[in-house]
């Protein structure tokens, strides 16, 4: 099973738990792509921090997890967490007012403002403590 783990805060953390919120968001930035997505282009499937060739269409694919294994509480000793199933997973790129794409700078290169939209399903596990 493929599980991604994440920090989530308390109240959120109680929403997914109580079945009130079953959607989790992640923004999609150079710094954490790696474990959110791969690019494909030319047939060729890329992880998020390889070199994309200059030419042709590039598809963004989320990568396939499992469950998410979520934890809140202080970043010391046993943590509150839970797992949940993820039934789905979908990459939407952020846009402004006027519908263009929103475009970022980090260390001198251009990137799509994107985000990651995990749609949960049942908690298999927890651990409250």
């Amino acid at each position: 099973m493929e599980i991604l783990t994440l920090s989530i805060k308390q109240k959120f953390f109680d929403e997914i738990l109580s079945g009130k919120k079953t959607h989790e968001y992640r923004e999609i930035r150079p710094t954490n792509a790696k474990k959110y997505i791969t690019y494909f282009c030319g047939g060729k499937e890329y992880k998020a921090d390889e070199e994309l060739p200059e030419e042709g269409e590039v598809d963004i694919k989320p990568i396939k997890y499992d469950a998410i294994k979520l934890l809140t509480g202080e970043y010391k000793g046993k943590r509150p967490y839970m797992i949940v199933e993820v039934k789905d997973a979908e990459v939407t790129i952020l846009t402004d007012e006027g519908g263009k794409d929103i475009v970022y700078t980090h260390n001198g290169e251009e990137y799509l403002a994107a985000q990651i939209d995990y749609t949960l399903g049942k908690v298999l596990e927890k651990h409250i403590g």
